[in-house]
């Protein structure tokens, strides 16, 4: 997978003066059906999170509340998207890296998982990440 593979979503907004619905359909709005949803809360203002890549699992990344920043990386190129608004989510395929900083105070990060947890799955080490990549090319 390469970083061309990562895309923003738009989720469907409904817009009402009493305030906005906005949701996200397994493979409707995002691509893959959601085995699991997790969320990460009360995490410090600015605080780094250190970085994984999974085998098979693609996750939709969405700023429920709050900001922060998603690190990218495809053993090429890395890029940081900046995640702020609950109508919009990253989608992220197996085999990138990630990495989530930059959290504002009282943020929370919802990520939808195509797969159960899985331990066997998470690659926690990032030389052994580009070993895994340069094996499968």
């Amino acid at each position: 997978m390469s970083l061309e593979n990562v895309h923003i979503i738009e989720l469907p907004t409904v817009h009402d003066r009493r305030g906005n619905l906005s949701f996200i359909e397994s493979n409707g709005t995002i691509p893959f059906d959601v085995a699991r949803t997790y969320w990460v809360y009360d995490v410090p203002g600015g605080a780094h999170r250190t970085g994984h890549a999974f085998r098979t699992q693609h996750e939709f990344i969405v700023a429920l509340s709050g900001s922060f920043d998603v690190i990218l990386d495809d053993g090429h190129e890395r890029r940081r998207f900046h995640l702020c608004r609950s109508h919009y989510g990253l989608y992220v395929p197996n085999m990138i890296w990630r990495e989530l900083d930059n959290f504002s105070t009282n943020s929370v990060a919802m990520v939808l998982s195509s797969t159960l947890y899985d331990e066997a799955d998470y690659i926690e080490n990032y030389e052994e990440y580009c070993q895994t990549l340069a094996a499968d090319e």
